[in-house]
């Protein structure tokens, strides 16, 4: 299952991880959101203990979104040593998503 991060977890979680880290940027009243957010659950399963993923509902944390420059959901950011090393904007299949973490690995 995905983990929920927040303004207050996400350094831990995210910017501290030694695995690469997947973060889903989204909304409750986002339809393209809700196209992903089955995606970066099947993720979460697949990577588990390889990889961590994560979303942050972007109404409920607006300093994360308002620090990654989140303008457009959904947002996709892939995190390596604290770092952002890859970015989607928007639905995308599962394969995509996949790659990007399996680039990371």
């Amino acid at each position: 299952m995905a983990l929920t991060i927040t303004d207050s977890n996400f350094e831990e979680l995210v910017l501290k991880s030694d695995k690469p880290v997947l973060v889903d940027f989204w909304a409750e009243w986002c339809g393209p959101c809700r196209v992903v957010g089955p995606i970066v659950e099947e993720l979460a399963n697949d990577y588990e203990g390889k990889a961590v993923v994560g979303k942050v509902d972007v109404d409920s944390n607006p300093n994360i979104s308002m620090q990654f420059g989140i303008r457009n959901i959904p947002t996709l950011l892939v995190f390596k040593n604290g770092q952002v090393v890859d970015k989607q904007v928007g639905a995308v299949p599962k394969t995509v998503l996949a790659g990007k973490l399996d680039a990371q690995m």
